[in-house]
Order: structure tokens, then C-alpha cells, then sequence
């Protein structure tokens, strides 16, 4: 019989990839979002109790970086989407035996060690949207048994059909690809994440026998954005004259980190970004 694999926020970019890469090996899915479950309502738990699947995968969240700066209602909701939920999922996760996936991001490190951050690197966040990640680490952590918690940055692949699921940097550049020229920001070294290759990392992931904790599951390699765009509008074989733009000009209202390279040290190395990018585009 197949095991079956709950996988939540499915209609966003991850979930989208999570559900085609277990489906097409023969696992019994389980696709929800939104508008089937309410994660942060009291009968949640409940829902996913009597559903009583052997793996639960989290690709629900709050990314909206900036945004959570900017009052104390957006804090709050980081803090429920990013730390309180993934803690009692967790704790559901427990309660059944089931194996639990969250996902976290490079934003829970300060960004100051050039040569890139390991799983067992401390996070030292720089923003609320960094904050509440790393509180959700440390409450499955603390909440659950069997998990594995999955950094990953820069995410993109085919935008998810969900009202929530935000555009991609490669969807926002491929938007601007018949400007004559287009300013974009020269810092912010990090590593991009191919959504089909982080969820087939996160499959092989749940189906080792390797230790619970946290891994990191971006592609190969580092790039700030301007190396981003001028990789994406090279493969497309046109583009606007790129002009490159420091972070200091964009007045963002979190501190984002200038190095947040992570460096997978536990599992075999995911493609450069750049064939993931290529393959995106085939």
C-alpha cells in the first residue's frame, strides 16, 4: 500500500513541486490548501489527526520580508504562519508517529560570514520575517520527534496558482525583459532554489534514515541579484542593459543579510543554479 503524504499549502510554488514529485513516484497524496484546511484554526489539528497520514509536509508560510516591518498586525501573522503553526504541527506530526517537513530560509543568519553558513551555524536573524523562521525552528525542535526542518532561499519554479503565491525574482525579471535597461541590486550574495529539485531533495530526505534536525536544500553556488538577472536574460537570449544597483538605494524596511550562502554539509550536492535555471526554462 502507499504511504500516504500530506502536504500542505499545495497550490504555492513549493507545494506545487512537492505534490507532482510524490505523486509521480507512487505515493498516496494528500494536496490542501487553504481552502481545504485553515491551518491556524483549533479543528486543524483534528482534520490531520483523521487523516492520519505517515508524512506531513509544511509548505505553508509568511515571506512577505519587508512587509512584516511594517506594523505589529503583520508581525503577529509572521509569527502564527512562520513559529506557531509549524509547533503544533509538530506536535501533531508527533502524536501519529508521522515523519514532519518544515521549511526555513538563510534569513535567520546576519549575513556576515562571507564563505557561507552550515546546518550547525548559530542564526542570528536581522528581521522579524528572520525572527519568527528561526522561531519556528526552535518550536519543532522543541514540539516534535521525527522532523526534518529545510532551509532553502531565493526560491522560484513555476508560480504557484494559489491568491497567496508571490512571483518569483525570475518571474519579475522575465517582466522586464523588454525594457531598454533596468537597474538591479549588485549585493546580497545567496543561493537560488529550484522548487522541482528542492522537493525532490526533500523526498529522498524523508525516505533516508538519516538523523532528524536541519539540512539545507538550495542548488549549487551563489549569486547576488544582478548575477541572478544576468544569468536569467543570457539563457533567454535578450534583456535589458543591466545597471547595477546597490541595496542602500532600495530603502527596504528589513535588514536583509549580505552573505547568506547555505552550505549543504550532510546530503550529496544539488545541480549549480544555473543548469536549474536552464532546465526551468526547457
Amino acid at each position: 500500500m502507499a504511504k500516504k503524504v500530506l502536504i500542505l499549502g499545495s497550490q504555492g510554488t513549493l507545494g506545487q513541486a512537492l505534490v507532482s514529485e510524490f505523486t509521480n513516484v507512487g505515493y498516496d497524496v494528500t494536496a490542501w490548501d487553504r481552502n481545504d484546511l485553515d491551518i491556524t484554526t483549533p479543528e486543524a489539528p483534528k482534520k490531520i489527526t483523521d487523516l492520519d497520514p505517515e508524512f506531513i509536509i509544511n509548505a505553508t508560510g509568511y515571506n512577505a520580508v519587508d512587509k512584516a516591518e511594517t506594523s505589529g498586525e503583520e508581525k503577529d501573522l509572521a509569527f502564527i504562519l512562520n513559529a506557531e503553526v509549524p509547533g503544533k504541527l509538530a506536535e501533531v506530526a508527533k502524536n501519529l508517529d508521522a515523519i514532519f517537513v518544515n521549511f526555513s530560509t538563510d534569513y535567520v543568519f546576519d549575513g556576515k560570514k562571507k564563505e557561507g553558513y552550515t546546518e550547525i551555524d548559530i542564526p542570528q536573524p536581522l528581521s522579524v520575517y528572520g525572527d519568527s523562521k528561526y522561531e519556528g525552528e526552535k518550536r519543532v525542535a522543541e514540539k516534535g520527534k521525527k522532523y526534518y526542518i529545510v532551509r532553502l532561499s531565493r526560491l522560484f519554479g513555476e508560480k504557484g496558482v494559489s491568491e497567496a503565491s508571490k512571483r518569483s525574482f525570475v518571474d519579475i525579471m522575465l517582466s522586464e525583459i523588454d525594457k531598454p535597461e533596468l537597474t538591479v541590486k549588485d549585493e546580497e550574495v545567496s543561493s537560488p532554489t529550484y522548487a522541482p529539485d528542492l522537493s525532490k531533495f526533500v523526498r529522498e530526505l524523508v525516505e533516508s534514515d538519516l538523523p532528524w534536525g536541519i539540512y539545507h536544500g538550495t542548488n549549487s553556488g551563489s549569486c547576488t541579484w544582478y548575477g541572478w538577472a544576468e544569468e536569467i536574460f543570457k539563457i533567454k537570449g535578450k534583456g535589458p542593459k543591466l545597471i547595477s544597483g546597490k541595496a542602500s538605494d532600495y530603502n527596504n524596511p528589513a535588514a536583509h543579510p549580505a552573505f547568506s550562502i547555505l552550505l549543504n554539509t550532510k546530503r550529496p550536492k544539488a545541480r549549480t543554479w544555473q543548469e536549474a535555471l536552464k532546465a526551468f526554462f526547457i
